[in-house]
């Protein structure tokens, strides 16, 4: 291998750029560093199947159907670039075809390029389209419009230098005999010898300086995405959804609660930052969003990036000097920023409150930025540090405080709903195979009462042995966590755990998918390890057991039955299709389909304590979401939630649609019984 004065300078070119992308990364991974520690390293085999299915299979962002073969498009096709960039990076040094050794593989590598170029350049153009010729609207955020530009610009560079080096290499008779690159083929019949010569050249490095140009602006751009998505997938959570860290109150070293500035995430949240790819589709479905309010699931994470770049220098610099025991002088712009606070100045107090937990933003984003836990860590600061919260959530804080339930009823009074039905209470009769969660809306809410009757019924009907705790039953903590109050939230989760360990039985079952989330996937982390179903999941088995006798109704008309989905059943814990079984097994239902329904649903408006709060801004979330279902005409509309019943019957109420009634699946399936 001859080195020419070409291969020197190359080489010179690579450990300049490669310098300087190695600083850029240390500074980032420095950022990092200076946040929270979090053990994101657990089941590596989860986490690569993960990897696989989002990050390389794209799954998330083709729910996109039109954005998403774009954007697939030039990630499959970076991909199967990387080995002609590394070609090319050893032919710079000299080495030519370096992996024409692999035979017919190198075959397949160099068809894939070529037809990939075609699709890059496709995709680049269809993306310049898109976002300003058809102007989609979640892509119009002025600051992005030059970088965008501009990083279109190199990935069209990069593709079209690379077709232009192959068909010239082609025309000259030097590339690879295994190599088939059709598309490169018909481009090199336009060269005459010399002209392919020189083209060969330029295009080489044109592709070389590009692609390190594309690698050092990176770092500085809202497209770090392509250096962090993947690791941020496989780094992301595996467990329950939305998932909110537990605090030991009882760890005399931790000075403040929830998170006040950047430093108080943990690092995870802080490569959310670095891998947000401004896409706006998380803004896209917040039910907060689209009804006019101020949330927007994007700003949110933007910002957190925005803070992060602007303290953590200043940061490092303080705490370097303090370690070397000298002075650290700021400039006036410098203390300007540090003077800032990062809730107030870059994160709006107001839009914290808007958010309903729904995990929609979380659910469509591409690679798996976690939204709502950073918003609730925000809540926990405002709301056990700084005592500032929304008043009406006050009441609640102070009803489940003395009450044991958001509302001012009596704790004495939860088991009043049960008078007349021969319900076995826990402490009375302390045998019983499960234990009927019946929350805090199904033993004081009127309408929820009435579902938590249908369901004990059906429950009777079927032969189970159950019982429910009565007033030894308090609130879960759900309201108060998602709200940021983890502190009343653990003393109710303790106080419940250790009521329930004095009763032997197999299983929860809660009709309150609040409740019932709360008890299976935050109970755990607490040390209340119990099986918990769903009273979906629970009817569904007794249907398929044969326990519960269905009615046929084929004489009868249909009932044309709208169903929402709860996003604390659908979303969080992938229950969709038993409350769908329970309806077609009522024998004269005719499920109508909102436009937005399963992992798209729309929230009811009710979850984060919006239950207890009051909209201000803009449309109210639940008559978007009742105009939706009411636009399809039904007879009545399903439901399996407790606040999805307040809410839509709130919504139906509002449009004057009395003659829509609003139902849970429980109490349709009971009516098809005794008909």
């Amino acid at each position: 291998m001859e080195f020419t004065i070409k291969n020197f300078i190359f080489l010179l070119l690579l450990l300049l750029a490669g310098g300087f992308f190695g600083e850029s990364i240390k500074r980032l991974v420095s950022y990092l560093k200076m946040a929270k520690p979090e053990n994101r390293w657990d089941n590596i085999p989860k986490r690569i199947l993960q990897t696989i299915q989002i990050a390389f299979f794209q799954t998330k962002i083709l729910r996109d159907q039109e954005a998403g073969f774009i954007h697939a498009g030039i990630f499959w096709g970076f991909m199967t670039l990387i080995i002609s960039a590394v070609n090319a990076v050893l032919s710079g040094l000299g080495i030519k075809n370096a992996f024409a050794f692999l035979g017919p593989i190198y075959t397949v590598i160099s068809l894939a390029a070529d037809f990939f170029c075609v699709a890059i350049i496709v995709a680049v153009v269809w993306a310049f389209y898109r976002r300003f010729v058809k102007k989609i609207k979640r892509l119009q955020l002025e600051d992005d419009h030059i970088e965008a530009v501009f990083i279109l610009f190199m990935i069209f560079t990069i593709v079209i230098s690379l077709l232009v080096e192959n068909s010239s290499a082609i025309a000259m008779g030097i590339d690879s005999d295994w190599a088939i690159r059709p598309v490169s083929h018909l481009l090199s019949f336009l060269y005459v010898p010399i002209f392919a010569e020189v083209m060969h050249e330029l295009a080489f490095w044109m592709h070389i300086i590009f692609i390190l140009l594309f690698l050092n602006f990176l770092p500085y751009s809202k497209h770090l995405h392509v250096l962090t998505s993947i690791p941020n997938v496989f780094l992301s959570n595996i467990g329950p959804v939305n998932s909110l860290k537990p605090i030991n109150f009882e760890d005399e070293s931790i000075e403040k609660y929830g998170v006040a500035e950047v430093e108080d995430f943990s690092w995870k949240v802080l490569m959310d930052g670095y891998t947000c790819t401004h896409c706006g589709r998380c803004t896209s479905v917040c039910p907060a969003n689209l009804t006019g309010k101020v949330l927007d699931p994007r700003e949110i994470i933007m910002q957190t990036r925005e803070r992060t770049v602007q303290r953590m220098p200043i940061l490092l610099r303080i705490q370097e000097a303090e370690k070397n025991h000298s002075q650290c002088i700021l400039s006036d712009e410098e203390s300007k920023i540090m003077d800032k606070k990062f809730i107030g100045d870059y994160q709006n107090v107001d839009a914290l409150w808007q958010c309903t937990t729904c995990g929609a933003c979380m659910q469509e984003c591409p690679v798996n930025i976690e939204h709502v836990p950073a918003i609730v860590e925000m809540r926990r600061s405002l709301v056990m540090m700084d005592a500032e919260f929304p008043t009406l959530l006050a009441s609640a804080f102070d009803n489940m405080e003395t009450n044991s339930n958001p509302w001012a009823f009596s704790a004495s009074e939860r088991a009043d709903w049960t008078e007349g039905q021969n319900i076995k209470i826990a402490e009375h009769s302390p045998h019983f195979d499960v234990l009927f969660w019946v929350g805090c809306a199904g033993s004081f809410d009127d309408r929820a009462k009435k579902v938590s009757v249908a369901f004990s019924k059906l429950m009777k009907e079927a032969g189970v042995d159950f019982a429910i705790l009565g007033n030894e039953e308090q609130c879960t903590g759900d309201t108060a966590r998602r709200a940021g109050n983890e502190y009343l939230a653990d003393s109710m989760v303790k106080a419940n755990i250790q009521t329930l360990s004095k009763y032997k039985f197999s299983r929860i079952v809660a009709t309150c998918p609040h409740c019932f989330n709360t008890l299976k996937n935050d109970f755990p982390m607490f040390g209340g390890n119990f099986e918990v179903v769903h009273h979906s999941q629970f009817i569904m088995e007794l249907i398929k057991s044969g326990k519960l006798k269905l009615s046929k109704h084929s004489d009868e008309i249909e009932l044309v039955t709208a169903y929402h989905d709860s996003c604390y059943i659908g979303r969080y814990n992938d229950i969709y299709k038993e409350p769908r079984y329970i309806l077609k097994s009522a024998g004269n239902i005719k499920i109508a389909e909102p436009e937005r329904s399963k992992d798209r649903g729309l929230c009811c408006g009710a979850g984060g304590g919006q239950m207890f709060m009051e909209e201000t801004d803009g449309k109210r979330v639940n008559i978007e979401r009742t105009e939706e279902l009411v636009s399809l005409n039904p007879d009545q509309i399903a439901v399996n939630c407790p606040f999805c019943m307040t809410m839509i019957s709130d919504g139906v109420k509002a449009l004057d649609k009395d003659n829509i009634k609003v139902k849970d699946i429980s109490e349709i399936l009971l009516e098809s019984m005794h008909k």
